[in-house]
């Protein structure tokens, strides 16, 4: 069976992934990414895989976080149970100015997402997801390599600021696999492609 390629992202209700005048401040996220929708949805994304796919930026980011969560007081088990997975999980970081990975169980690569991908979906394992990596998904999208593709939708305008689906994107159909609504009016979609 091949391997699926997952590609999870936060959206605002006017298609932002990120604020105009500061991309790296995801301070607009975190009222919603801590509702027991947002927790599932990620939980239901982690468990099936074995791999992460990350950009070097969204890699610190998370890496420099997570493991920060295994042991913390008060930490929602499904956060804990996120980290720990993020931290044995074999993680690919896509990279053109990193030489080694200062984290475990992780490879620096200098080539294309989708070559990549290809190369990751012809080893076993299980899924290979890739979590809030704008650039990354992106250039997935572009090469028509996402098989899933899940969408976490906060209600809230951000103005501006960059859009995940650029024009020119290849032409497909997604089938709609799970939908859920939460507090605040937090949405999570998840589309399979249909192939």
């Amino acid at each position: 069976m091949t391997r699926r390629i997952v590609t999870n992202m936060s959206l605002s209700l006017d298609g932002r992934y990120a604020q105009p005048e500061n991309p790296v401040d995801m301070s607009w996220v975190i009222p919603y990414a801590v509702t027991d929708v947002a927790r599932d949805h990620l939980t239901n994304l982690w468990q099936p895989a074995t791999t992460a796919l990350l950009g070097r930026v969204n890699a610190e980011g998370f890496l420099g976080y997570w493991p920060t969560v295994i042991g913390a007081e008060g930490a929602d088990p499904r956060d804990e149970g996120f980290a720990k997975w993020l931290v044995d999980a074999e993680k690919v970081v896509l990279s053109s100015t990193l030489d080694n990975a200062p984290w475990e169980r992780t490879t620096v690569v200098d080539k294309p997402a989708a070559e990549v991908a290809a190369d990751l979906r012809a080893t076993d394992g299980g899924d290979i997801v890739v979590f809030s990596s704008a650039s990354v998904i992106k250039a997935l999208l572009a090469a028509d390599q996402v098989d899933r593709l899940a969408l976490m939708v906060f209600p809230v305008f951000l103005g501006g600021g960059p859009r995940l689906f650029d024009d020119g994107l290849p032409p497909g159909k997604w089938s709609l696999t799970s939908q859920a609504a939460g507090e605040h009016g937090t949405l999570s979609l998840v589309y399979d492609r249909i192939r």
